[in-house]
């Protein structure tokens, strides 16, 4: 997976469409990412025993769902556009990303 934690990304696809975040959780096995402020999702939670003396409060919280690493797209540091990402070596062997927009290195 080429995305990684605090990358910049857009989502390109979806209820979501066009909104920028930063990723904040990656999910390679299942190929899905965690995007700040994209997908939020509403539970019902019941209030439960913590073990202790206190107890987790019930009611209704708002969180980030995972979406597809497919429904978004980096984007450029240098530019600001959407970008595809590209691996190369660099002159000591090391793997490093890329962005194809502009050529520059990502990490």
């Amino acid at each position: 997976m080429r995305i990684k934690v605090n990358d910049e990304v857009e989502v390109i696809t979806g209820n979501d469409k066009g909104v920028r975040g930063t990723v904040q959780r990656v999910y390679p096995d299942k190929n899905r990412i965690v995007v700040s402020g994209v997908n939020i999702v509403k539970k019902h939670q019941k209030p439960r025993s913590t073990g202790g003396r206190s107890q987790a409060q019930g009611g209704i919280i708002e969180f980030e769902a995972a979406i597809d690493v497919s429904n978004v797209m980096l984007v450029d540091p240098e530019s600001g556009e959407l970008t595809r990402i590209g691996l190369r070596r660099d002159e000591y062997g090391h793997v490093v990303r890329y962005a194809k927009q502009s050529g520059s290195e990502l990490d």
